[in-house]
């Protein structure tokens, strides 16, 4: 039996990881033919059943930040998936605006990760995606960008701020959701929806949800094929 997650469904081999649980519930409706909840332990909700293309998938809540990220993908990994993609959100470093989509290239932990713990605060070397996956995500998302994510402890550190680095976007958890998955040898890649910037404050709630089901559907036919 996996350490958190307790399934209550088939976990199929492939999976969609969001952190928000209310995401997860949105995307399993959007993507599934009559899901059924797989995950309810520790509020990390997960959803397992068909697409309509007739291909198992499992749309999995991750919960918040690296940490947590990396445990529920070492269950799942236990559970047999072999693939999967994040959906998630993130803030703009740059220029991209509210609602964009970038295909993530590398990331960059900047501080302590659960798979690497330390402690210091200057960045370490980037990680890659699947190279399969993030191809086919590309083709998939005509207008998407491509590009680098720097993967935070927090994006609200009011005595560090975000960091000037070589990077898009910042969130809190794909640098090390992607290690985990080669230390646990699933394939995995990362979309990620522009939810923050600084200039230009917080997408809302609606485009949001547009936005992550545009990712979400692009995500589902990458792992059918």
């Amino acid at each position: 039996m996996p350490a958190r997650l307790r399934p209550t469904a088939p976990i199929a081999a492939d999976a969609i990881l969001v952190g928000d649980p209310g995401r997860a519930l949105m995307l399993a409706q959007e993507l599934l033919e009559q899901p059924k909840m797989s995950n309810h332990a520790r509020g990390l909700w997960g959803y397992s059943g068909v697409t309509p293309a007739g291909d198992e998938l499992t749309i999995q809540a991750t919960g918040m930040g690296g940490p947590s990220a990396a445990v529920v993908l070492a269950d799942l990994a236990e559970l047999g998936v072999k693939r999967a993609i994040r959906v998630g959100t993130c803030a703009s470093l740059g220029d991209l605006g509210l609602g964009d989509l970038m295909v993530v290239e590398e990331a960059q932990p900047f501080r302590g990760s659960f798979v690497r713990p330390e402690t210091t605060k200057e960045p370490r070397d980037g990680v890659r995606p699947d190279a399969a996956l993030s191809a086919r995500l590309k083709e998939r998302l005509p207008g998407a960008t491509t590009g680098n994510a720097v993967s935070l402890d927090s994006l609200h550190d009011p005595e560090r701020g975000l960091p000037s680095l070589l990077a898009e976007v910042a969130d809190m958890q794909t640098a090390t959701l992607l290690e985990a998955a080669a230390t646990f040898e699933v394939a995995a890649a990362a979309v990620l929806v522009v939810a923050e910037k600084a200039d230009a404050g917080q997408l809302p709630d609606e485009e949001l949800e547009k936005a992550a089901k545009r990712a979400g559907s692009a995500s589902s036919e990458v792992l059918s094929t």
